[in-house]
């Protein structure tokens, strides 16, 4: 177990609350509550921030996503289990996450595009976005799985 860093929540509030505040804007944007936690987890997954895999399976369970998904998530191109949209979206998401190496390559915006209007696909740009700042404090501050508990939905 490694031991746990600096905690940004307490050492600047400021910068804290407003990344919650970006989150909260995501998650209440109107974008569908699986997409948002298929991006968050599959995010998560890349970036190997335990923590946060940890919440977000949690919470896309509490939502009603399967655990066969879940478990799938890895290799969702070859699972039928996704819709296009989902699957866009986490094309997108993976490329936003690897954006270093990939770039955001035409193609798989371009598919983004297609099956989102603008609206939603900046909803999905930006809930990309969103996990990985989460995953990049989570991982620094060396985050530990097994501390969240879902609230319940409704």
């Amino acid at each position: 177990m490694t031991e746990a860093r600096i905690n940004l929540g307490k050492a600047w509030p400021e910068g804290y609350r407003a990344l919650f505040a970006f989150h909260s804007a995501v998650v209440e944007s109107g974008l569908d509550p699986k997409i948002i936690q298929l991006i968050f987890t599959r995010g998560s997954q890349i970036n190997g921030c335990a923590f946060c895999l940890d919440m977000h399976t949690l919470d896309a369970l509490a939502a009603g996503e399967t655990t066969q998904r879940l478990l799938l998530l890895d290799a969702w191109r070859e699972a039928d289990f996704y819709t296009p949209e989902e699957r866009a979206a986490l094309a997108l998401t993976e490329a936003i996450t690897n954006v270093a190496t990939s770039h955001v390559p035409d193609d798989v915006y371009a598919e983004a595009a297609k099956v989102f209007d603008e609206a939603t696909l900046a909803k999905v740009i930006m809930a990309a976005t969103l996990i990985n700042a989460w995953n990049r404090t989570g991982v620094t501050q060396r985050k530990a799985p097994g501390q969240y508990t879902p609230q319940p939905q409704g």
